[in-house]
């Protein structure tokens, strides 16, 4: 078995806490800088506006420093009027300067505070919200299906269940890189910044709670670390895991995981089938791309077949799960059909196509 540079993962690990939060979805909005600049553009507008106003009427205005009102004078009562400090030094004295004061002067102010008060409160109150929203969705989050990694296999792995029917709000993401997760979060998917090996990790995607757990990393002692912590956390959960090399699945199944999918070697029979017959490689891709064309479901046994032979079933039969056994539809024990079996079946593609969720641990080789 293979586990290049397992020791000094390990170490740097330990030594390395890796910063850890939960993103949830969101709308796509501005960022707080962008935000907070165009408020105070906003606000010196006013400003200036209001500068320009008393200047236009200086004459109305009286200084008790000289007299005369310049636009530094006018400058400064527009900022200590608008700020409400109001000094008294510079005051309207003219009729049109008190009746500009009431109707343009005084809402220019309420603008001005309402400017700065909103933002000073949407940056106080943002943390606040964010709380509340992940505690609403944690205590919400059940039976839901937590993905390790959102790179090539895992985004795949992502899109083929929630092409079955899965709901993108019953995914979380989980991945060390705040980018990617910003990704994940932009598809609509809740997402966990951190190191799944490490539990605390883990336990912010809620894996103690969920169904089912993919797990999509891109090295494979990353997958087995990842998996051991899994299945320590969730003892009943379903644990699927990709592996580079095929000489270290055993071990990703002796640390808990139920299936070990091998991508380099199934890559690599998937070319071959092509050399073979291009056609056969085709019919293949399209049934592992669920959601067109034809795709393998699982389904239980309806009452109306029990008792039957794979083969008399209206849906085309591939294989018969029975307890831990995988029978082949031309097995002679596959025959007759219980009810208590699941049925692999090739379908075409529809809407209405569902993989109907299971909750048993996959056989065992």
């Amino acid at each position: 078995m293979k586990l290049p540079g397992h020791d000094a993962i390990a170490r740097q690990a330990d030594e390395n806490l890796v910063t850890h939060r939960v993103k949830l979805p969101r709308k796509l909005v501005e960022r707080p800088i962008r935000q907070v600049g165009k408020r105070l553009a906003m606000a010196l507008l006013v400003l200036a506006v209001t500068v320009l106003v008393v200047y236009a009427d200086h004459d109305g205005y009286h200084d008790n420093a000289d007299s005369s009102v310049d636009l530094l004078d006018a400058a400064y009562y527009a900022t200590v009027t608008l700020s409400t400090t109001g000094y008294g030094d510079i005051t309207p004295v003219s009729d049109s300067a008190r009746l500009t004061n009431i109707l343009v002067i005084t809402p220019l102010r309420v603008l001005f505070l309402i400017i700065l008060v909103g933002t000073t409160l949407e940056v106080l109150t943002e943390r606040t919200r964010e709380e509340w929203r992940l505690s609403r969705w944690r205590s919400a989050l059940r039976d839901h299906t937590v993905v390790v990694g959102f790179g090539t296999k895992g985004r795949s792995a992502i899109q083929t269940v929630c092409a079955t029917g899965l709901k993108k709000q019953q995914v979380v993401v989980v991945d060390p890189s705040a980018k990617v997760i910003d990704l994940a979060t932009a598809d609509g998917y809740a997402g966990v910044v951190g190191d799944a090996t490490r539990s605390e990790v883990l336990k912010r995607a809620e894996v103690q709670r969920a169904r089912q757990i993919i797990i999509a990393t891109q090295r494979d002692d990353t997958a087995v670390l990842v998996t051991l912590t899994a299945r320590q956390l969730n003892r009943g959960a379903k644990i699927v895991a990709a592996v580079r090399e095929e000489e270290n699945a055993p071990l990703l199944k002796q640390s808990g995981a139920d299936a070990v999918i091998t991508s380099a070697s199934a890559a690599g029979r998937l070319l071959g089938l092509s050399v073979l017959s291009p056609a056969a490689g085709m019919v293949m891709e399209d049934l592992i791309q669920q959601g067109s064309g034809l795709d393998l479901v699982e389904r239980p046994v309806v009452k109306a077949e029990v008792g039957k032979s794979p083969r008399e079933t209206d849906d085309l039969v591939v294989s018969v799960l029975r307890g831990h056994r995988v029978l082949g539809y031309d097995d002679p024990a596959a025959a007759p059909l219980q009810l208590t079996d699941r049925l692999i079946t090739i379908v075409r593609a529809t809407p209405e196509t569902k993989v109907t969720p299971d909750i048993r641990p996959l056989p065992q080789d």
